[in-house]
């Protein structure tokens, strides 16, 4: 009776053990599953990109996923065509930048397709997401009427030709740290997909150049549309910008000279006396063996 009821026991014990030793194995063999965040951007007669973002819920927070490598293919029916890679940095962000947008192929109802693979590692499982956009263009130019100059952005569907109305285009002023605004809140295109929005005076630039953005921004059809239009009637100012300048919060490749220099000088001057320190005791070694 005893030896049945240790034999119970026994297998009772194996058998806790091996169920808590699969759960812990299992936990750890668990990999996180991966999200993404992808826009679509177009400059007008430029390039066109895609912005990704890489995240997981790990213990109810987002943490960014860094060097991950994803695959970006054009869907086109059931065929895809693969249009390269990109590694997510440390923000898990990561950027794929078409040089033309003629690279890839619409269906057939001028819809680009797009799906960005992650094929998944050692800590996170595989994930896919897919993002469709039509293609916009944006006519931007400057016009004067009455002394008085003006921003003039029209819309367009690019695969009908056809002008959109009754869509929201922000224009602003290219600046270092935030662009600025000019014009009303909210500037919607008219039955001729035309927005026209006044330049206030008196803004600085460079060589009083200006640099104005026109933008259609995330659109659920069409993404993200810039048009950059330069103009010369901003307030001349001058350029004191030390960036091209060797200065001690320059980068590396304009590090100030004598900063170059001196310690070069100090490293060389050591290794001589090293040198000559050792040429002098191989002598005194010498002549002592002599």
């Amino acid at each position: 009776m005893l030896i049945n009821r240790s034999v119970f026991l026994a297998l009772v014990g194996c058998f806790l053990y091996t169920v808590m030793f699969n759960s812990v194995y299992a936990q750890q063999d668990e990999k996180n599953t991966v999200r993404f965040k992808a826009y679509y951007t177009k400059i007008m007669d430029s390039i066109s990109y895609f912005n990704v973002t890489v995240f997981s819920r790990i213990d109810k927070e987002n943490v960014d996923v860094a060097n991950a490598e994803l695959t970006f293919y054009n869907e086109v029916g059931d065929e895809e065509f693969e249009l390269g890679t990109a590694k997510t940095n440390m923000n898990g962000e990561c950027k794929f930048v078409l040089d033309n947008l003629n690279k890839i192929k619409p269906d057939s109802t001028n819809t680009y397709n797009i799906n960005i693979k992650f094929k998944g590692n050692d800590a996170f499982k595989r994930a896919s997401k897919s993002l469709s956009f039509k293609d916009a263009t944006i006519l931007a130019k400057l016009i004067t009427k009455d002394s008085i100059n003006y921003i003039s952005g029209t819309l367009k569907d690019t695969s009908t030709d056809s002008v959109l109305s009754d869509r929201l285009l922000n224009v602003q002023v290219q600046r270092l740290f935030r662009n600025l605004r000019i014009g009303e809140e909210f500037n919607t295109t008219d039955e001729d997909g035309t927005i026209i929005v006044p330049v206030e005076e008196g803004i600085p630039g460079v060589d009083g150049i200006l640099t104005f953005e026109v933008v259609l921004q995330d659109s659920e059809d069409y993404g993200t549309v810039r048009a950059l239009v330069k103009a010369p009637i901003g307030t001349p100012i001058k350029d004191e910008s030390t960036f091209d300048e060797r200065t001690m919060w320059s980068p590396r490749n304009k590090t100030p000279l004598f900063l170059l220099i001196f310690p070069n000088l100090l490293i060389l001057g050591i290794w001589g006396i090293i040198v000559y320190l050792i040429i002098n005791l191989f002598k005194i070694s010498k002549s002592k063996i002599q």
